[in-house]
């Protein structure tokens, strides 16, 4: 047997987890899982990185206590988001969180100093305020000393990494979502970062593709973790929809779309080469990185953070909010408005079901009144949604999409499952649940010799 380690962290929550590869089988076991929050202090809403960090060492604490077989550990996480380093490798703050508003009117300013069109054909990404290059922008506006003086700009992923092994570098998939690669060559654009005004020593090292060997577990950190110090620390997909979507079982012959479900909801389909047209930038759709230098052409999509949010605040009020109530009684209704998820008045308000109230009024829309109503709503909005993105991707592609595989924790929401396949009109698969972890492990085993490839294996999840 040989035990491979998942860190997962996700938008909502982290999971460490224990992947077994045994006769043809992968087993996994949830070892850690802890919530993962935003901090405001002052002008800006951060992650908790040290209390993060933390978490993912009790992990490992754990994984040490249970197995004595493990190679490797692999990290996944959101994108966009990251780190600044010194020279002396201090972490220089907690790093800001993707919904801080500090980055809202910025794209305007940058397609103002560069060609909108043309910058979609080198990078392929779908223009968003939270992406990597629209932060550093915003970053040098308001303390351009303290970036010049940063000696790494490490992603998520690969801040977790570096405090592991002591080795700084970005992985391919997770700097993809910066919109600040050259999507053809898989590296960093310099003439986008020069025309930028942003310091150029921060992209001088070369990308690392998944499977790479970072490095091993520091020997501090292995003591305190009781691991091995020959522990390896390996690139997976560190973009855990690159994980998700390495994880998705597509059937040949098949022109087959994958819906990661989650927080985000990620819409498309894998392809060999970014698709850089016009018309793909007028669609929405981004060219993010894939595990074997895949391109995962998709739509960004507000997924389940609507509901994640209303749940929150439902629990707060002390009513009843757990997934399998809210879901049946929204099994109960019918009649409700349909919404834009991707409104800007849904990305981060104080109060959820203060913000659908208002926009339905706004828009001459009936307003949700019951736990079960509002659900209904989010979940029936989503699948039009969806139903629209795929209209989008087929009018791209050679041959339209035949059937959709749902992976992520939003695949478990059988309402959306059903009222996905009934906006979409083609199959609808799901699972599996855990695909990010079910990647990442795949990544690791490949790497450590253990699998030639992913179809080696089954996954019982």
């Amino acid at each position: 047997m040989s035990t491979f380690l998942a860190v997962d962290f996700g938008a909502g929550s982290g999971r460490v987890i224990a992947g077994v590869v045994n006769d043809g089988q992968l087993v996994l076991d949830e070892l850690h899982r802890f919530s993962n929050r935003q901090i405001r202090i002052g002008r800006h809403l951060y992650w908790d990185f040290p209390a993060l960090f933390e978490e993912m060492k009790e992990g490992l604490r754990r994984a040490a206590a249970k197995y004595t077989d493990i190679l490797s550990i692999g990290i996944d996480t959101w994108g966009v988001d990251f780190g600044l380093v010194d020279a002396a490798g201090n972490l220089m703050g907690n790093p800001v969180c993707y919904r801080d508003a500090f980055t809202e009117h910025v794209p305007e300013e940058v397609f103002g100093r560069i060609d909108v069109a043309a910058h979609y054909a080198e990078t392929g990404i779908q223009v968003m305020p939270i992406n990597t290059m629209f932060q550093l922008y915003a970053l040098k506006k308001e303390n351009k000393a303290w970036l010049q003086e940063a000696r790494h700009l490490l992603f998520m992923p690969d801040l977790f990494a570096y405090y592991l092994t002591g080795v700084p570098g970005n992985e391919y998939t997770i700097a993809s979502t910066s919109e600040m690669l050259d999507a053809e060559r898989r590296e960093w654009s310099r003439p986008l970062v020069e025309g930028l005004g942003l310091p150029a020593h921060l992209f001088e090292d070369k990308l690392l593709m998944p499977g790479s060997v970072r490095g091993t577990l520091c020997p501090d950190v292995a003591a305190e973790v009781g691991l091995p110090a020959s522990v390896k620390i390996i690139s997976v997909g560190s973009h855990d929809t690159a994980s998700a979507v390495y994880a998705v079982p597509f059937r040949k012959g098949k022109v087959s779309a994958f819906l990661s479900s989650g927080t985000w909801s990620l819409l498309g389909i894998v392809m060999d080469e970014p698709l850089l047209t016009e018309d793909a930038r007028v669609a929405g759709f981004t060219n993010e990185g894939g595990v074997g230098g895949n391109i995962c052409f998709l739509q960004n999509i507000t997924g389940l953070w609507i509901l994640q949010c209303l749940v929150r605040q439902w629990t707060a009020k002390g009513l009843q909010a757990d997934y399998d109530f809210l879901i049946a009684e929204a099994e109960k209704v019918t009649d409700v408005p349909c919404i834009d998820v991707d409104a800007p008045d849904f990305r981060h308000p104080d109060d959820m079901e203060a913000a659908i109230v208002s926009y339905c009024r706004s828009h001459g829309l009936t307003v949700p009144v019951t736990q079960g109503e509002y659900v209904r709503c989010v979940l029936q909005s989503l699948a039009v949604r969806y139903r629209e993105g795929l209209a989008g991707l087929n009018a791209l592609l050679p041959r339209p999409v035949e059937c959709l595989h749902i992976i992520g924790g939003g695949c478990r929401n059988r309402l959306l499952n059903r009222l996905t396949e009934e906006a979409l009109g083609i199959p609808v698969i799901s699972g599996p649940v855990e695909a990010t972890a079910v990647g990442n492990i795949l990544v690791q085993a490949e790497a450590c010799g253990v699998i030639e490839n992913k179809n080696d294996v089954h996954a019982i999840n």
